[in-house]
């Protein structure tokens, strides 16, 4: 840092021979090598931030002496003056104006970048069934340039509106304030203001650059259900499809996809051993297998969590169940402005447990439409959209069929 602050100037460097006696050459510091702190490059932009990274797999000081470039230092460097101005480690100045002299306590409140932190949880299943075990952590992670000793922690949860530079690529999970001590019990959380605030009840000291987790939530026996879905309409490929041409194309909807989708459910309540609002952040799956070792099986995102309401997950896509659905009729009927669309769709388990498969199926030809054939029950979940929930034996496969009819 002392170097960067003479990039473009030269300064002499003490050496010594080989009876160890000094002498001093002048060298001119082309660059220092120096990195700054993260969040000098939040603060000064993106193009500013790709060259500061570019010195940092770099590394090392360009010295020139007697017209030739050196890595490395010629000697020890003997810096000038810095002058009263100089400032080598994070510090916040005020000058008060007041017309008597005296002591007095003051709050002092403002906003800093460099914290940022976020949650993640552990959802832990038996061998077999489907009760959890839920465990979450707050990452707090310190790169303001600043260790704060004994520091009371509290973080904010919830979409809390700040406006961040253009350059940034990620949003915040959050807010941290810092205040003085506190004492025991780990973390308390309540409403504030639209918000939530969790508080870090111990003191904890966070150092600069320093990441630390601290458990905020622990559940046991959490009922959960396991939910398949087979959503079979490959759409991916028909973007910017316009009305008239999904309409009159028949071949529009008919990709198949086969992937059954694995959902995991649960009710964030007190009857379910948990209640307390959950912030936002990455859930991870894991199953004890018949040895008792964890493995890991899927992972997700939730969003901020008030408490009564139900948390679904997707963990992958099912191995041993398969879905295809097929176009069997298209017909339109231009003159009546009416068209007719049949499906089969063949669901196959080949576990060695019964299931049932939500099969989604979205109307997407036109708004008006009515079923008017179909082999099993169905729901309209919304105004484009039904499904079925088919129950499957093992090593079963089961087929279902509809009709739908649009009018416009």
């Amino acid at each position: 840092m002392l170097l960067s602050l003479f990039e473009g100037k030269t300064i002499d460097f003490e050496t010594r021979d080989k009876d160890g006696q000094p002498s001093i050459i002048q060298g001119k510091i082309i660059r220092s090598g120096y990195v700054p702190h993260s969040s000098a490059m939040e603060t000064y932009g993106y193009e500013y931030q790709q060259q500061q990274m570019t010195m940092a797999t770099e590394g090392q000081p360009i010295i020139e002496v007697d017209g030739k470039m050196r890595f490395s230092l010629p000697g020890q460097p003997l810096f000038p003056d810095l002058g009263d101005n100089t400032i080598l480690k994070p510090t916040l100045n005020w000058l008060i104006q007041s017309e008597k002299s005296g002591n007095f306590d003051a709050e002092v409140s403002y906003i800093t970048g460099g914290f940022t932190w976020k949650a993640d949880y552990n959802l832990v299943s038996p061998e077999k069934g489907d009760n959890v075990d839920l465990v979450g952590w707050i990452t707090v992670d310190n790169q303001s340039g600043k260790t704060f000793k004994d520091a009371k922690i509290k973080l904010m949860a919830g979409d809390v509106n700040k406006i961040q530079p253009a350059f940034r690529r990620f949003q915040a999970e959050g807010m941290m304030d810092f205040a003085g001590a506190a004492a025991p019990p780990p973390v308390t959380e309540k409403a504030f203001d639209e918000y939530n605030l969790y508080t870090l009840e111990r003191p904890t000291t966070l150092r600069d650059r320093e990441t630390k987790q601290i458990e905020f939530v622990h559940a046991e026996g959490i009922q959960s259900r396991t939910v398949y879905i087979y959503d079979g309409a490959d759409l991916s490929q028909y973007q910017g499809w316009d009305n008239n041409t999904i309409l009159r194309n028949p071949g529009y909807g008919t990709q198949s996809n086969k992937k059954i989708r694995v959902m995991r459910e649960f009710v964030n309540s007190e009857a379910n051993h948990l209640g307390m609002a959950l912030p936002k952040g990455r859930l991870r799956f894991y199953r004890r297998d018949d040895d008792g070792q964890l493995e890991f099986i899927g992972e997700d995102e939730i969003d901020h969590t008030p408490k009564d309401e139900t948390i679904r997950v997707t963990t992958g896509n099912a191995f041993d169940l398969v879905g295809e659905r097929r176009q069997t009729n298209y017909h339109v009927d231009e003159n009546n402005h009416q068209a007719d669309e049949s499906f089969e769709i063949k669901l196959r388990n080949h576990k060695k447990e019964p299931v049932t498969i939500r099969v989604e199926e979205h109307l997407y030809r036109w708004n008006n439409w009515e079923i008017t054939s179909h082999s099993d029950d169905f729901n309209k979940t919304d105004s484009q959209t039904m499904e079925f929930n088919v129950p499957v034996a093992p090593d079963q496969e089961k087929t279902i069929t509809y009709t739908v009819h649009y009018s416009w």
